[in-house]
């Protein structure tokens, strides 16, 4: 990912034009990494994320929603002490390395005025979030704390001076005329010449530039002073590459090929790109244990049906033991005490072929066959319990593809409610409360989203939300849907009547929300909530259903963006 100087340019001039003289109303801390800052702007609410995540830092507007802690952490609740409320002076970049500085300004407790500033360093593993007193020039405190031990030229604690991260003996490109650009160059041009002098500037740009290798190197420097000139006349191109490789930047570079993406602002294009990327770290974090548990019980269940077809082929003998038995009862009279084998007439056979039954010599010729017809009856009881239990663990597998599909799927706030659905279903050991601690039976939440007519359409995320949706949630006549015999979610269009249009969004968001995610011309079945039972004793999320149609559809991420960005805009609930 190409998050450079030059991105960080584009975007802080972004935020500047479209955040100064706004005032930050509310600061939420949704996880460790995440500020969510609502700042009231030219007229309009803007949400600012922060992130110092190791591998989704970044800074940016969002539509995307967050879900916060009940107990705000302690950088949370300092921030609000010091900015909310605060007005928002300036929005610039450091150099044109990857940091950007709010400049905020408010009031103390007596009145008097007061400016800090809220750094974002962007640095992989080493991005921090810092609120700094700007007269003092102090640290008031760092989202990451960094003592002496760990770096030696810069501690970011409470109370220290704020030190800039090492300079790299690099230049702005920003700040220099076309004729010091090509004086920092040397004579010849070689890749990784541009990296090497000028301040944020990324490989995969500078890779772009080389892209013909006959150019000449007054080519190349032209067409980089081209590009520095873009960014200073706000005139870029923000462009998301959908190739082998996800990547993205503010120009249209040559090494971008196919299945390109314009985006209108480098701000829209983060909020794109990196949209649930880290909420699925997040959730991958702090589902790793349930996914171990859940494969784990799975490779069991395979396991114990390969044993059981096994014995099933053992069994499967059964009517040879009861053919011996009878035709040993038939020639009783052939038999004498002490006989190790007897010649038979096979009467089951065509040609009535003599064959030789083996005997116990300890055993009289009635005791011999009545241990033929135990050992039949043996196997024949066998037989049934085995092919039960083969469509139980069958049955348990399709469970458990589905929940380990659910969680590769879920929400932050989704994970708990499975981990509470497997703690019922005795996967989990249910963990010890303090004494008098009463946890509050909370509803399951669906995602909601909305068709292009404001129709709201919810989908179940996971079992306990998928039973609350269809079997308590729902009214007899909404519309219900789900993919044809593919583990999936439980998808209900709230209100009568729906249009085609909305018939299909729902059938594309239960593809999507689906084991098919990734199929094409994939089978949704839909009827009534009034046609869906769920069976008696059956597990979390099954039901069956009948009077149902079949929609066919190919599920498409822009699209089910789309219903997701509309849900954000207020529609009334039906």
């Amino acid at each position: 990912m190409a998050f450079d100087g030059i991105v960080t340019r584009v975007l802080a001039d972004e935020l500047d034009e479209a955040l100064t003289s706004g005032r930050i109303m509310k600061i939420y801390q949704p996880t460790e990494t995440e500020l969510i800052l609502t700042i009231r702007a030219k007229g309009k609410n803007h949400q600012l994320l922060l992130s110092s995540h190791p591998v989704y830092a970044r800074m940016h507007l969002t539509n995307d929603r967050y879900t916060n802690p009940t107990e705000p952490p302690m950088f949370c609740m300092l921030l609000r002490k010091h900015i909310a409320g605060s007005f928002i002076e300036s929005v610039h970049q450091h150099e044109n390395e990857r940091m950007i500085k709010i400049n905020v300004r408010g009031k103390n407790e007596i009145g008097d005025d007061i400016k800090k500033q809220l750094i974002v360093e962007i640095m992989g593993k080493h991005s921090n979030i810092l609120l700094i007193d700007e007269e003092k020039g102090h640290i008031l405190d760092a989202i990451k704390h960094v003592s002496p031990n760990q770096n030696r030229h810069r501690t970011l604690l409470p109370g220290q001076p704020y030190i800039y991260p090492p300079e790299q003996d690099k230049v702005n490109p920003f700040i220099l005329s076309e004729t010091e650009i090509k004086a920092q160059l040397p004579e010849k041009i070689e890749p990784m010449a541009f990296v090497s002098t000028f301040m944020g500037v990324s490989p995969m740009f500078e890779q772009s530039l080389f892209i013909d290798e006959d150019a000449a190197d007054a080519a190349i420097i032209s067409q980089f002073i081209t590009y520095i000139q873009c960014v200073k006349s706000k005139t870029v191109d923000p462009v998301i590459h959908h190739g082998k490789k996800e990547d993205f930047y503010v120009f249209d570079l040559a090494t971008f090929t196919s299945e390109k993406e314009h985006i209108a602002s480098v701000n829209a294009l983060l909020d794109i790109f990196y949209s649930d990327k880290a909420d699925r770290d997040l959730v991958k974090q702090k589902a790793s244990d349930l996914i171990r548990i859940l494969k784990n019980e799975r490779d069991k269940n395979v396991r114990k049906i390969k044993k059981q077809q096994q014995s099933l082929q053992k069994a499967d003998r059964a009517e040879y033991f009861q053919r011996q038995g009878e035709l040993l009862t038939a020639h009783l009279h052939l038999v004498n005490q002490g006989d190790t084998t007897v010649n038979v007439v096979d009467y089951y056979d065509e040609n009535q072929a003599s064959i030789a039954i083996e005997l116990n010599p300890n055993k009289t010729p009635s005791e011999n066959a009545q241990a033929f017809y135990k050992t039949y009856q043996k196997l024949k009881t066998s037989k049934e319990k085995l092919a039960k239990e083969i469509r139980k663990a069958n049955k348990d597998i399709a469970y458990l593809d589905q929940l380990i599909e659910q969680v590769e799927k879920a929400r932050v706030e989704d994970i708990e409610e499975i981990r509470e659905e497997l703690v019922e279903e005795g996967y989990l050991k249910k963990k010890s409360t303090k004494k008098n601690h009463k946890k509050k039976n909370k509803k399951p939440t669906p995602d909601q989203f909305y068709a292009p007519d404001g129709t709201p359409i919810l989908v179940g995320k996971n079992n306990k939300q998928n039973e609350y949706l269809t079997m308590k949630l729902a009214h007899r006549r909404d519309l219900w849907f789900h993919t044809k015999d593919i583990p999936g979610s439980h998808v209900v269009i709230r209100g009568e009547n729906p249009t085609e249009e909305t018939i299909l969004a729902a059938a594309k968001l239960a593809a999507y929300f689906s084991k098919a995610q990734q199929s094409s011309s994939v089978p949704v079945d839909y009827t009534e909530i009034r046609h869906v039972k769920k069976p008696n004793g059956a597990k979390p999320g099954f039901v069956t259903y009948d009077h149902q149609q079949t929609a066919f559809v190919t599920p498409v991420k822009k699209e089910i963006d789309q219903l997701k960005q509309q849900a954000h805009t207020p529609h009334s609930e039906q």
